[in-house]
């Protein structure tokens, strides 16, 4: 029988990627730290404890995380059937009984005789056979100082720092304007110009905005590049105008003249769909973005396919440091899995978990190993890690943004309701997943 397949971290990544391989007759030594060690944010030993929310965001297949969890059920995901064996009711989301949950994959995983769970903390990668490491966004500096050494010095974060991203056709372009700084470039950043009032008004409405608290575990350690956005509002009520809001160099072509203060748009993907809002990371709570950043004229009605944070989070520059395999490209033996990737959020550090199970799998049976076609939820975020650009990478949540558009005349498109849309993707991804899972023998 061939050697296990070693997985560093049971949290939601780890334990689904331990069941695909177990599943496919591929043993597995899973190792967790707890409850030897707790880490500031656990409370138990038990496999995947969500430490946070106990939901896992709409269930609804016109949703980018509805159509990804029905993608993983389809695909013999045990953090999918734990999740609806320990369900409580929360309208169109799928929400658990957080205990209920992790004991079942607990005991699931304790009770198939190809999982091997060591309770000791792994510091180092070993430095043969396959790895999986899943440690999450609390990983250690021990192992991260590992993986540093696997990856490159500079592509190891420790903190996020996420500024917003809007959907393109939530953004007012009457109100708008394409230009670089000094007409450099190519025009890539859209402007929404301010005029003193509503600078002022937008400064006033952004101190006495409600923000996130830190976690016991967090400490507000910004850095001077990357501070939250309210944080140099505090600093003097022209602060933004000399930092991420400052018009120099820029002139709207309706007026001919500078605007008072300027907030810039930059292209998250290659489609032109999705729009980040340069240098707005921030704790603000996620109501209060939506009231505070829609004063942003031309942001009226924007709509939001990842809110700011800044949180604790241990993760790699993935277009610089990973194949689509998941594997470390300096280091194909080793794959990495959840949080660690660059996604955010349950669902899709399990998702990733999923892949890499699957793909170690292949490896250890003599197959190639696989990337999901990018009209599927799985592949549209694999998608985002490969192409995203590297200077600015951040870990992103699934959203409709990131998947190609539908295969239809741009007017005909337009001229479809979104929610039906939505709906159009998710037949689209469910049906190329179905005869992708059939052409590499994995139905």
């Amino acid at each position: 029988m061939s050697e296990a397949v070693i997985i560093i971290g049971g949290g939601l990544a780890g334990s689904e990627a331990a069941w695909q391989l177990a599943r496919r007759g591929v043993r597995v030594r899973l190792y967790e730290m707890r409850p030897r060690r707790l880490t500031p944010a656990h409370r138990t030993g038990n496999l995947a404890e969500l430490v946070c929310s106990n939901s896992l965001r709409s269930r609804e297949l016109t949703s980018a995380v509805g159509l990804l969890k029905e993608e993983m059920r389809r695909m013999g995901s045990l953090i999918m059937e734990a999740a609806l064996a320990s369900e409580v009711p929360a309208g169109k989301a799928l929400a658990v009984d957080r205990e209920r949950f992790a004991r079942y994959v607990t005991e699931k995983l304790e009770s198939e005789p190809l999982v091997e769970i060591v309770r000791e903390e792994v510091t180092e990668i070993p430095p043969e056979g396959l790895t999986i490491v899943a440690t999450g966004p609390l990983t250690s500096e021990a192992l991260a100082e590992d993986l540093r050494r696997l990856t490159g010095e500079d592509y190891f974060h420790f903190y996020d720092a996420i500024a917003p991203i809007v959907y393109a056709d939530s953004i007012n372009w009457d109100r708008v304007f394409r230009a670089d700084r000094y007409g450099k470039g190519e025009g890539a950043y859209v402007n929404c110009p301010l005029t003193r009032e509503e600078y002022e008004r937008f400064v006033e409405a952004l101190l006495s905005a409600e923000k996130v608290p830190l976690k016991d575990f967090e400490e507000p350690r910004y850095f001077e590049g990357c501070l939250p956005i309210e944080v140099m509002a505090e600093r003097g009520p022209e602060t933004l105008r000399y930092g991420p809001m400052k018009p120099v160099g820029l002139v709207d072509p309706r007026t001919g003249k500078e605007p008072y203060a300027v907030v810039q748009l930059r292209p998250e993907n290659r489609e032109g769909t999705l729009y980040n809002l340069v240098g707005f990371q921030t704790k603000l709570k996620y109501p209060e973005q939506e009231r505070v950043f829609r004063m942003i004229p031309g942001l009226e009605r924007a709509e939001f396919a990842r809110y700011g944070s800044i949180h604790r989070n241990s993760f790699v520059c993935a277009p610089r440091v990973l194949l689509p395999t998941l594997q470390l490209k300096k280091a194909p033996r080793v794959f990495l899995a959840g949080q660690i990737t660059g996604v955010e959020g349950y669902v899709e550090s399990t998702a990733m978990g999923l892949i890499a199970g699957l793909n170690a799998a292949r490896i250890v049976r003599g197959l190639e190993p696989v990337v999901p076609p990018p009209e599927t939820a799985h592949g549209a975020l694999i998608r985002y890690l490969m192409e995203a650009d590297p200077r600015h990478f951040q870990p992103m949540n699934i959203n409709w943004g990131l998947f190609p558009p539908l295969d239809l005349p741009p007017r005909r498109r337009k001229k479809i309701p979104k929610r039906e849309r939505y709906r159009l993707m998710a037949e689209r991804a469910l049906a190329v997943l179905s005869r992708w899972l059939e052409e590499i023998g994995e139905t």
